[in-house]
């Protein structure tokens, strides 16, 4: 019996050090984070999107023109060509809240290499500070390529602000990292046909 409590005392001890020590990471990383990530991520939730691959078929009736699957929940863009030789799959930025996000069939119409940018109506009203206007550049907020959609105001675009993508962090719009929007710009054509869900 006497075997089992020192046992027994020995697990504890060693949770209870493991514990303390786990604890100190975690305090010396959040004391040498910068003031702006420890910002974001008090702000915002984390990165939960989970990346699995999916078929087309269920979504598209054909894929003509190539196709784009947005999974608002997952957090995750799929393309697949029109040949089905290419098949990708993107961590992506999602809108802020429900009533940003759109959902439904629509399509490519425009494809927009070095994008300016100006707030919509709404989004001034909500932020009446930020800018009318933001040209092409690192300040963009659409970053490098803008996939303009059939519904005004709505893309798929760059980001310069890594940190937003696998997040709720749009105010309507899809996000991915700029070298992923670029890869996907080239593989798009007008037309291509986009499903968010």
């Amino acid at each position: 019996m006497l075997n089992n409590n020192k046992n027994s005392w020995s697990r504890r001890g060693f949770l209870a050090g493991t514990a303390a020590v786990l604890g100190t990471g975690a305090a010396a990383q959040t004391a040498n984070s910068t003031e702006i990530e420890s910002e974001i991520s008090q702000g915002v939730q984390r990165n939960i999107a989970s990346f699995r691959s999916l078929d087309w078929r269920p979504y598209f009736n054909t894929l003509a023109n190539g196709a784009v699957l947005i999974d608002i929940q997952s957090r995750a863009l799929h393309f697949w060509s029109a040949d089905e030789a290419v098949y990708k799959l993107y961590p992506t930025s999602v809108p802020l809240t429900e009533d940003l996000t759109r959902k439904g069939r629509t399509e490519i119409t425009r494809k927009v290499e070095g994008p300016s940018w100006a707030p919509t109506p709404s989004m001034k009203e909500r932020n009446p500070e930020w800018p009318d206007f933001i040209g092409p550049g690192p300040d963009n907020p659409l970053g490098t390529h803008a996939l303009h959609l059939s519904w005004q105001y709505y893309r798929i675009h760059g980001t310069h602000d890594t940190r937003k993508i696998g997040r709720r962090s749009s105010n309507g719009c899809i996000g991915l990292y700029n070298e992923q929007i670029a890869e996907l710009f080239s593989l798009t054509n007008v037309g291509t046909q986009v499903l968010l869900i």
